[in-house]
């Protein structure tokens, strides 16, 4: 690079790394092909960025907001979506009603309890389901009787 045009850039660009910026984006410019606004005269692109910036004929705030635009990267925030997860809840929900039983966890979602109301009132469900009711052990015992065998606790004297 020729001297003489470095010291006509630090004219217009006083601060020379904001010029080396500058000229490096530019030159980055015409190696994509950007029409030159001087004469190449067998140069190399940076020199040819510096002799333009030099004659002003191009516009350093557009360079400069085409370098800082460049540099910028916009980085996109992956947020979960919440569709995919009603979507199973409802699925999971309509294979349990088909088959006619209710999931506990799953139903109390959809009618909006809590989990605690939930896990409460599934354990209320399965202790009653495990018990047997007092008429179904009266009726054993009653079932026992006219059978003729033995009560509870009893043995058989015959």
């Amino acid at each position: 690079m020729a001297r003489v045009t470095v010291e006509d850039c630090v004219l217009k660009v006083p601060n020379r790394f904001d010029l080396v910026m500058v000229a490096a984006q530019r030159s980055r410019e015409i190696l994509a092909g950007a029409p030159l606004t001087v004469e190449r005269d067998n140069d190399k692109n940076p020199v040819v960025a510096l002799r333009e910036i030099a004659e002003e004929s191009v516009s350093i705030e557009e360079l400069s907001d085409a370098l800082i635009q460049g540099m910028q990267r916009h980085v996109e925030i992956d947020q979960p979506e919440e569709e995919p997860q009603d979507f199973e809840m409802s699925v999971i929900a309509m294979s349990a009603e088909a088959a006619g039983e209710g999931t506990p966890g799953v139903d109390s979602m959809i009618m909006g309890e809590s989990s605690a109301e939930a896990k409460s009132s599934a354990e209320a469900k399965s202790s009653a389901e495990a018990k047997p009711s007092e008429e179904a052990k009266s009726s054993e015992e009653g079932a026992d009787e006219v059978a003729g065998g033995p009560k509870d606790g009893e043995t058989d004297k015959t």
